[in-house]
């Protein structure tokens, strides 16, 4: 075990903690040289207690987790410490034993849903298999238990959805199953690892309601990891904050949010995007978590941080208690109050936008559904159906809405990637879609796309020399090898890396670094249009800012526009000039971003933003529940496609599709009720 210095145990309460997490070391790989995943972890966990993991990837949270659970890699082994439940070592127990608390007394919800459901056996028979094990009083009655569970968690008719198969639901169906399997044992402790990171707002909202209802009502403490800080406001009663296999501070959320006291926890706060730091960018933690294979006998936060002076290089920080917690820091408590936020960069004023780059006409996307031995073509998907924007030179337009309403299809399009059914895509007063294959390809160094992961956008066996100067060499353009190597290695400089990195892989870079990758390489032909494909929603708040002030410099030197997808809504505020809101393949609502965040027209829109997670526990959002789930786009309703999930809607929104209408600021709105119609239509439906 290393050197660490690890947190002491809390004080004992009155009532025994649930969860009791003492010194906990866990590594992987060999004897030798073992990656330190969890290096000396205490905490403590009451009954009906949300305690939450914040910290980057890579820093230890999921890996607790599974130390608590004993689910590690096979590489994977706890080396020291003790975890408990109810006073229990779990460690002590054997294989068999603990099967029978994994799903029982403790149980699990995994970040991604479909890897974690077989696909081949229906979601209630998955349900079932929890039930029989874990709930001996209902092994009588198992249908009736898992309908009820399905019940439970908001599924709506579930006797209908326990014969269903996971391809069958949505993502946040998906999510609900997991948390109904998790929950068929009756658990005291739940374990969420990341359970909304890919899920949309609305869902989330969802999610994060159900998980805080289940509680009020059974009393099972919670352990929460994520690294979403407006999650964290809405979730925690208490924060741990990880870094590279330490916990730097515990606090109480309401103090945690009001004066973090760990310079990493100050660091956090300062990278998140908002409006008002549009033009003077976020603020960065510089460089990258330590390796932790090598035993720490340092603060391991040293190099990153701000307020370093000699100690921290020289010796471990010591813990300080603080109240509800405490945090790991040379910083006395009156200096850590004391270290405000740094000043903002300077300001970056935006670029003079001028002219339209790209106009988008009626644009449709319909996917022909063929059936029968003929193939016979027996309907549509109207993935895209009728998309009217443009975007200006220099300028940045977000597509934002929940997933499967068109946003990849769109961008997809206006490349001419997916062949659009109808419509216009006027690029320079070209229109795209008319030209042949050969005009279209010299065209392209115009226009490029950032896909939203990296990793899987680049080829494993090219360095990275190769891979960002892919584009050139199709394009025929930077001269020989040895002129490209030269622009390669501008280019990686541009986007703040090494020129040495083009002489290595994908694999060895983190998640940032590959994102900034993918950037030199869209940026390798000079392009005057880059669709951005959700390029920041796997990485963390400090990567993420990286990645958005890189953009956001690109465009101000570079003048070059932007069609940004995404459903994070205080990255548009960030960076969009405009905001377009797509529902089912339409535009319901487009303008100005400050307008249309700041005073939303459409009901659609409204229920978007209320239920963006706030990164402040004294402001808790009044969320607009939506009823139901998105329609599917083979069969749209009629009418308005929103209003069987409206809480405004009237008689003519089940009659007709509104018309675009034009709102006082400019702003355009599908909907109802901006129009006289609305005072000539009837009562509510």
């Amino acid at each position: 075990m290393s050197g660490s210095q690890s947190a002491p145990e809390p004080a004992t309460e009155a009532a025994a903690p649930l969860l009791d997490v003492v010194n906990l070391a866990t590594h992987i790989g060999g004897e030798e040289r073992p990656v330190r995943a969890v290096d000396g972890v205490s905490f403590q966990i009451r009954r009906g207690e949300t305690f939450v993991l914040l910290g980057e990837s890579g820093c230890g949270k999921s890996m607790i987790a599974l130390s608590i659970m004993r689910l590690l890699p096979h590489a994977g082994r706890i080396v020291g410490g003790d975890v408990r439940i109810d006073g229990r070592s779990l460690r002590t127990l054997s294989e068999a034993e603990m099967r029978s608390e994994r799903g029982g007394r403790v149980g699990m919800i995994f970040q991604e849903p479909m890897t974690s459901l077989n696909p081949v056996m229906t979601v209630g028979e998955q349900v079932a298999e929890a039930v029989r094990l874990h709930d001996p009083d209902r092994r009588n009655q198992v249908t009736e238990r898992v309908v009820e569970l399905f019940r439970e968690v908001g599924i709506p008719d579930p006797e209908r959805r326990v014969n269903e198969y996971p391809h069958q639901l949505s993502g946040g169906m998906k999510q609900r199953v997991m948390i109904a399997m998790a929950l068929a044992g009756r658990p005291a402790l739940l374990i969420a690892d990341e359970p909304t990171t890919a899920l949309d707002v609305t869902i989330q909202a969802q999610v994060l309601e159900l998980l805080r209802r289940l509680q009020r009502e059974t009393g099972m403490g919670i352990l929460l990891i994520t690294h979403d800080l407006g999650v964290v406001a809405e979730m925690a009663d208490r924060v741990g904050v990880m870094y590279a296999g330490e916990l730097m501070e515990i606090n109480d959320a309401a103090e945690f949010f009001r004066a973090p006291r760990h310079p990493y926890s100050r660091k956090l706060f300062r990278a998140l995007p908002m409006a008002e730091k549009r033009r003077h960018g976020l603020d960065v933690i510089k460089g990258i978590v330590p390796a932790l294979d090598q035993v720490f006998d340092h603060c391991r936060f040293a190099d990153r941080c701000e307020r370093v002076f000699d100690a921290c290089r020289e010796r471990q920080p010591p813990w300080r208690e603080n109240g509800a917690g405490g945090y790991r820091c040379h910083l006395d408590p009156e200096t850590a109050l004391a270290a405000t936020a740094a000043a903002a960069s300077s300001a970056s004023p935006d670029v003079e936008r001028s002219g339209e780059l790209l106009a988008v006409t009626d644009l449709k996307v319909h996917f022909p559904i063929h059936r029968g031995v003929m193939r016979r073509v027996v309907g549509h998907v109207k993935a895209v159906d009728g998309v009217e924007l443009t975007i200006g030179q220099g300028q940045t337009v977000a597509l934002v809405g929940e997933s499967g309403c068109g946003k990849t299809t769109v961008g997809k399009a206006i490349l001419q990637l997916q062949p659009p059914t109808a419509g216009e895509v006027c690029f320079d007063g070209v229109d795209l879609a008319r030209l042949s294959s050969s005009e279209l390809r010299a065209k392209r160094s115009d226009f490029q796309i950032i896909f939203q992961d990296p990793a899987s956008s680049m080829n494993p066996r090219m360095l990275v020399e190769d891979i960002v100067a892919e584009g050139m060499v199709a394009q025929g353009i930077g001269g020989n090898r040895a002129e490209r190597r030269k622009r390669v290695e501008a280019l990686l400089a541009k986007v703040g890396m090494q020129p040495a990195a083009a002489d290595r892989y994908p694999h060895e870079f983190s998640g940032g670094q590959r994102q900034r990758i993918a950037i030199a390489r869209a940026l390798a032909l000079h392009p005057k249009l880059i669709v951005c494909d959700e390029p920041t929603s796997a990485l963390d708040v400090s990567v993420q800012a990286q990645v958005l002030n890189l953009l956001r410099e690109l465009q101000n030197s570079m003048g070059i526009s932007y069609l940004f997808i995404t459903h994070n809504i205080s990255v548009v505020a960030y960076l969009a000039h405009q905001v377009a809101v797509m529902y089912l393949g339409r535009i319901v609502e487009y303008g100005d971003v400050d307008a249309v965040l700041g005073r939303p027209l459409h009901p659609y829109t409204e229920a978007l933003l209320s239920a963006v997670p706030v990164p402040d526990p004294a402001r808790q959002p009044d969320v607009v529940r939506l009823q139901g789930d998105m329609p599917s786009p083979i069969n749209p309703p009629s009418g308005c496609y929103f209003h069987p999930r409206c809480p405004h809607a009237m008689a003519v929104c089940r009659d007709r599709y509104p018309p675009r209408l034009a709102a006082d600021d400019g702003r355009q709105v599908s909907c109802w009720l901006l129009s006289p119609e609305r005072q000539l239509e009837g009562a509510q439906v």
